[in-house]
């Protein structure tokens, strides 16, 4: 397999044989290519493989650094594996070393230490490479509990001994084949290498599966021989397969993918773009959508919305900057649960962002408003967000009902303002049996209602101005404030 890159590279524009240098990957890149690499060869860490939060939010592997590994049993259970960076920082003119990556494995007797060094073993392989060829130490039985596992050394003329037998087991136990498959791609040390082993027996294997497996390991000259043979029967599978895979392999195979697909379902879109989010590659995710409408028919106005939404669970920089490339039709259409998102934050830039792009409050107009003026923590957004543009339905009592519950007078006030009905909502809370707030909130509304009825009826008689229509029913948000 390819090494594991820290330094990004083009061809040169001069020169096209030759590459240039033009920055450092992403530490969580690179985490997320390593732990694809880690999942395939059987050798992640049972209980958890985590990236640490200083080396999250885009920040870059410094150049010229160095990766090493430690194991060792923990403090009260499990065992260990903790990746370090190791560099010089030219500025303090200092060697540093940071903490990059931490794994556990549950068990921790003498075999759960023996694995957990292969994981180590397998992760500075990843990284520079398997410098000779050397017998490989193998772990028999999978990466689930350790009980009686063993670990062995093979010669390589064991290893030719183990993969026929595997390979006669795969033919004949299709229930193993999951197992079996991992060992053998994990033995062969490529998938190039399995499949030609593989094409030695009766083939029960697809042209999809050595797709997948090509996608899943990384080989990209494998993919491009493999995969326009199954193209017409598996497009949207083979798209969300190379979407989640990480790296810059990963974004060839799904580029080219879309270069010879014209439409994909967008089911299908969909699921390919979660997975570029859940591992973490606002560049690819970037391509995709750019790309969604012209890739799938009869696209959903709210489908960027709802990658905006998704991408926040886990990944808020992504959905950040989802939004900021939507234009205002994508944010007219996209879920109001992103108003409640972000008001949970509270992320002033984006809320007022998702407000001058048209979003409607719906059915998150209560919830968010509650949020943002709970305790008069932040009420002020609101107060500015209502003045931006009226994104609240003014049949939307549940959205002053939340204003009134946290004696945010002067919101409410905007509410009234901008159409609410103050006697409506009165026998709306009696109907719902809320109750009144006879204080000084309801007290401030009733006389500021009182002056907006006043108002009203004087621009009657001097026959300036007409009573407008209440809204319908859904149509706040829409109407510029």
């Amino acid at each position: 397999m390819e090494l594991i890159e820290f330094d990004r590279w083009r061809p040169s524009v001069d020169n096209p044989r030759k590459l240039e240098y033009v920055g450092q990957r992403t530490a969580q890149e690179v985490y997320e290519e390593l732990k694809h690499r880690l999942e395939g060869q059987g050798y992640l860490p049972d209980e958890y493989f985590l990236l640490r939060d200083k080396w999250q939010n885009g920040r870059e592997i410094p150049r010229d650094a160095d990766l090493f590994c430690t194991v060792d049993y923990g403090e009260s259970e499990g065992v260990y594996v903790d990746v370090y960076l190791k560099w010089y920082d030219e500025k303090r003119q200092k060697s540093v070393t940071e903490s990059f990556i931490v794994g556990k494995t549950l068990g921790e007797n003498g075999n759960d230490l023996d694995r957990m060094f292969l994981t180590a073993s397998a992760i500075t392989k990843a990284v520079h490479g398997d410098h000779a060829t050397h017998a490989r130490y193998r772990k028999i039985d999978g990466v689930e509990e350790d009980v009686g596992g063993r670990v062995v050394h093979l010669s390589q003329q064991e290893e030719k001994v183990i993969i026929a037998a595997l390979v006669e087991q795969r033919e004949r136990q299709e229930e193993a084949m999951g197992r079996t498959e991992q060992l053998l791609r994990r033995m062969a040390g490529s998938i190039t290498a399995y499949m030609d082993t593989v094409g030695q027996r009766p083939l029960r294997m697809s042209g999809y599966d050595k797709t997948i497996l090509a996608i899943r390991d990384g080989e990209l000259p494998a993919f491009l021989e493999l995969y326009p043979k199954v193209l017409d029967a598996y497009a949207g599978d083979l798209l969300i397969e190379a979407a989640g895979r990480p790296g810059a392999v990963g974004r060839q195979m799904t580029r080219a993918l879309l270069d010879d697909v014209e439409r994909f379902p967008e089911s299908a879109y969909a699921a390919a773009c979660k997975r570029a989010i859940d591992i973490n590659d606002p560049q690819k995710v970037e391509f995709l959508l750019a790309n969604a409408a012209d890739r799938v028919a009869e696209l959903s106005p709210s489908f960027h919305g709802g990658m905006a939404s998704y991408a926040y669970l886990e990944h808020r920089h992504i959905s950040r900057e989802i939004i900021k490339q939507c234009s205002d039709e994508q944010i007219a259409a996209a879920p109001p649960l992103l108003l409640e998102l972000f008001a949970a934050g509270p992320d002033y830039e984006m809320l007022s962002m998702l407000v001058e792009k048209g979003i409607s409050g719906g059915g998150s107009a209560a919830r968010t408003l509650h949020m943002l003026t709970y305790e008069g923590r932040n009420s002020w957004m609101a107060e500015e967000l209502l003045e931006k543009r009226m994104w609240v339905d003014v049949n939307d009592y549940n959205a002053l009902h939340a204003c009134m519950e946290n004696g945010a007078v002067n919101v409410a006030k905007l509410l009234l303002d901008q159409g609410m009905d103050l006697d409506q909502y009165k026998e709306w809370a009696k109907r719902q049996s809320h109750g009144l707030r006879c204080d000084d909130t309801l007290a401030s509304l009733e006389e500021h209602w009182a002056e907006l009825q006043a108002q009203n009826r004087q621009l009657r008689e001097e026959g300036q101005g007409e009573e407008q229509p209440p809204a319908e029913p859904g149509m706040g948000g829409m109407t510029i404030g």
